[in-house]
């Protein structure tokens, strides 16, 4: 009887856990990238199956890549559980492509003294900078057409062509986020073409947020009975008694997040190429070369899902080969400084992007600079002069080596009996040098006749 009990205790428990439900948690600090989709992603996916009531994302974000924050996006939208994007702690800030995940949000929130704004794309800029549009005269002055606001930020908008497609595509997609979740279009369309940001109380009354709230719980009392859209019917939260689970990145993430570093994956780029000379210059060794083969893979991993310019990659490589030449052919550091250079804006040029927490400073390329000269023309060079040096030890090293004539058909080699033959008559005593070797009889020629030989 007492055992019923408890089993009934159980599932009554169980039950109303079931009914109670929970709101997961998934935190995003920094830029947005293939790490944190990944993150978010799968976040989202586990809190499908476990039939969570809530999605919050708690965001601080300078903003990230395109191609990643279209992925959070997609999944946000196609999610069957409501996802409510938060903008916190204090202090925080959903930039460029933060503000596209907050539009996209089925409950778009903000903790006091926080921010959002600035989403004009500088994934495709070169250098960050637009270029200036040229002074137009007022007659050619081009008016709204119908149906469209005017653009007060219109000269803001660069007018290189690559860039325009960029912005404008960048102003639609945010529109059409905006007019989804019924926000504030106009402002959406303003922050991608004018750059410009929102306090957390302007953006309330703004309507391009829902709630501001001081924390997780403050959030969801404020938001319990509130319609959001799913895609398949509208639905009213229910975010009471709900428990709040937290889910931290898993060592999955946490080691893309490593790899998808530039400056990180700029350091494995260069081990993988030092090691892989090494081995060339030195083989048998394996070592560098299995270090250097595994590293060069993760860093061509981790280069693919970053923008990446090919030509500060190629000058990277060719930085590398010129100081490795200068180690084998010395040039009186022509082919050394050359190289250095070469190395050095490669490295500047590697990272197309000014997206924040992308590209490689100059706290990090002096120093590596510094080491990769050091590394090619100290160790490249020892590893290649060693190789000149002659054998001292292995069947290779008794070539040359000399000995004495014993009876028998026998010799004295580097205090060792070895059968001997040779062309010449070999009388014992006679000094003799080994010319040859097969299996363990080695052909000798007396001293004496090599000499004249040479001689004559």
């Amino acid at each position: 009887m007492k055992k019923l009990v408890v089993s009934f205790l159980l599932l009554l428990f169980a039950s109303l856990s079931a009914q109670a439900g929970s709101v997961h948690v998934l935190t995003v600090q920094g830029a947005i990238s293939p790490a944190s989709a990944d993150y978010l992603l799968r976040g989202i996916a586990n809190a499908e199956e476990a039939q969570a009531k809530l999605i919050v994302i708690e965001l601080d974000t300078p903003g990230g890549l395109d191609t990643s924050m279209r992925d959070i996006i997609k999944a946000i939208l196609a999610s069957p559980v409501p996802v409510a994007t938060y903008v916190a702690p204090e202090g925080a800030r959903a930039a460029s492509a933060g503000t596209y995940i907050l539009y996209a949000s089925h409950v778009a929130a903000m903790a006091p003294a926080t921010n959002l704004g600035a989403a004009t794309p500088v994934e495709l800029a070169p250098g960050g900078a637009a270029p200036e549009k040229p002074a137009m005269p007022a007659t050619e002055e081009k008016k709204p057409a119908q149906g469209q606001t005017a653009d007060k930020g219109n000269d803001a908008v660069p007018q290189d062509v690559k860039m325009q497609k960029a912005v404008h595509d960048a102003s639609a997609y945010i529109r059409s986020l905006a007019e989804l979740r019924g926000r504030n279009a106009e402002w959406a369309e303003r922050a991608v073409r004018e750059s410009v940001s929102l306090s957390a109380e302007a953006a309330l009354k703004a309507n391009v947020i829902d709630v501001i709230a001081t924390d997780v719980d403050d959030l969801l009392k404020q938001i319990d009975g509130r319609q959001v859209k799913l895609v398949s019917a509208e639905v009213t939260l229910d975010t009471r008694n709900l428990e709040i689970v937290r889910i931290e990145p898993d060592w999955r993430s946490e080691l893309l997040a490593v790899i998808g570093n530039p400056g990180f994956a700029y350091i494995l780029l260069l081990l993988g190429i030092y090691g892989l000379i090494y081995e060339f210059s030195n083989p048998g060794m394996l070592f560098p070369g299995v270090i250097g083969s595994i590293c060069l893979l993760l860093a061509l991993f981790a280069l693919q899902l970053m923008p990446i310019n090919y030509v500060g990659l190629a000058l990277i490589i060719l930085g590398i080969a010129l100081m490795v030449s200068e180690a084998v052919l010395p040039s009186f550091g022509a082919l050394g400084l050359g190289g250095l250079a070469a190395f050095v804006i490669g490295s500047i040029m590697l990272i197309d992007t000014d997206v924040p927490g992308y590209g490689i400073s100059w706290a990090l390329i002096t120093p590596v600079a510094a080491t990769t000269a050091l590394f090619s023309f100290m160790v490249v060079g020892l590893a290649i002069r060693a190789r000149k040096r002659p054998v001292v030890t292995g069947a290779e090293q008794m070539i040359g080596a000399e000995g004495e004539v014993l009876a028998g058909g026998w010799a004295r080699v580097h205090s060792e009996l070895w059968r001997v033959r040779s062309r010449e008559a070999l009388v014992p005593g006679m000094r003799v040098r080994v010319s040859g070797r097969q299996d363990l009889v080695l052909e000798v020629e007396p001293i004496s006749v090599q000499k004249e030989s040479n001689h004559v």
